[in-house]
């Protein structure tokens, strides 16, 4: 929030395009045949989208939350063969290709896309050994799951690889998870999995990730991608790139200061923009910094640290605010 008010997480716009496009164009390089899209929470507006994509897909669509493990197992009398997971509310761009094949090498009944990270006591990490069933090894990469722990505190952190939220799933897998109710993947299948000694394999990967649970992530996230667009596989909008990794949209107007900053299309920067997210359609005569404004937004004062929603007319000096 306030970000989600008026649209599902895998809606937010990064660089343009739903959030949920990223791990789209994953699944399609790598070949897959079929893509179906579960969802609740403002499903309506992902239907429509989902129906834009050239690829094989539909939205599945919850009446009741039912976990992500829960959500996948209404479609068990589709998944008849080795599946892909995919979360559609974090900006991920890698090989999967290459996680199917090591998959099937480790002969694993869940593989696992994992992302290294400075600090892991905000993610649930993962310990891997090189055999299965073998001691953890904090020196690996790659290797066969031995334990796992939800956030941990610094003293608790025996790794700083992440559950990336990708997972090469066998379907026998799916029949540990109860019908009719709210399940999850990582807090009770994937444990449930590794307590009956099933082997799990896990790979870190290379490319993109970031969970934009947090709106701050999405300047980090699009910061990123412009980085790497010459090594990733999605569609850069048109635009200019400036020396300091700033994005300018082809159709943006910018007559006023841009640092470290992404503007979108139809925006429009008069006064300054730094290390900040300006998305479509949305004005800055006055001055935004460290922050995210939606979209449709016009700010004639100055913002710091803030989240500013879509539709909004800020005229007021705020710091450390969303809204």
């Amino acid at each position: 929030m306030p970000l989600t008010k008026n649209r599902p997480k895998p809606m937010v716009p990064v660089l343009g395009r739903p959030v949920i496009d990223y791990v789209k164009d994953a699944m399609v390089s790598a070949g897959l045949s079929e893509i179906i899209v579960t969802t609740g929470y403002q499903g309506e507006q992902l239907v429509s989208h989902v129906e834009s994509w050239n690829a094989n897909s539909r939205v599945n669509q919850e009446h009741t939350p039912m976990g992500t493990a829960g959500s996948v197992k209404l479609l068990s009398s589709r998944l008849t063969e080795t599946f892909v997971v995919g979360s559609g509310d974090s900006v991920a761009s890698f090989d999967i290709e290459d996680l199917l094949s090591s998959h099937r090498e480790s002969g694993a009944k869940v593989t696992m896309a994992l992302w290294e990270v400075d600090d892991p006591t905000e993610f649930g990490i993962v310990g891997l050994s090189k055999v299965h069933n073998g001691e953890i090894d904090s020196s690996i990469c790659e290797g066969y799951i031995s334990k796992f722990k939800e956030k941990p505190s610094s003293n608790e952190a025996f790794s700083n690889l992440i559950n990336a939220g990708l997972y090469i799933i066998e379907p026998e897998v799916m029949e540990l998870v109860p019908e009719g109710q709210k399940y999850d993947f990582s807090k009770q299948l994937f444990p449930d999995v590794l307590e009956r000694g099933w082997p799990m394999y896990a790979k870190t990967v290379n490319g993109i990730w970031f969970d934009v649970g947090n709106p701050f992530e999405l300047h980090k996230a699009q910061m990123a991608l412009i980085k790497k667009r010459d090594g990733l596989p999605f569609p850069m909008p048109k635009g200019e790139v400036l020396p300091d990794g700033s994005f300018i949209s082809e159709s943006a107007s910018v007559s006023g200061h841009i640092s470290h900053s992404v503007i979108l299309a139809g925006a429009s920067v008069n006064g300054a923009a730094v290390n900040s997210v300006v998305m479509a359609n949305s004005r800055i005569n006055g001055v935004s910094e460290s922050s995210i404004v939606g979209e449709n937004s016009i700010i004639d004062s100055r913002i710091q640290n803030c989240v500013i929603g879509d539709d909004l007319h800020i005229i007021i000096d705020i710091e450390n605010e969303k809204r």
